[in-house]
């Protein structure tokens, strides 16, 4: 495996890792305001500022999910692969 292939695999990691733990902030604020609905993109920010806040990870964080957001479709990396 080549050093750029292994950077993108690494990176795509970090991503679901800390996604995978704003996710799981999200649902606590979610479960702590009693499970009432329509606050789902309020919780997600809210988590992922919490999480983010005075890390390291947030400016490579922030810069991935730009990427990946802009990359067209047939290029976003396969998240089985990994």
């Amino acid at each position: 495996m080549d050093i750029e292939t292994r950077r993108k695999k690494q990176q795509a990691l970090m991503l679901r890792m800390v996604e995978r733990k704003v996710r799981e902030r999200a649902q606590q604020l979610y479960e702590t305001r009693g499970h009432v609905d329509g606050h789902a993109l309020q919780d997600w920010v809210q988590a992922e500022a919490e999480l983010l806040k005075n890390r390291v990870l947030a400016p490579m964080y922030r810069r991935l999910r730009t990427d990946i957001a802009t990359r067209p479709t047939d290029q976003t990396p396969d998240s089985s692969s990994c």
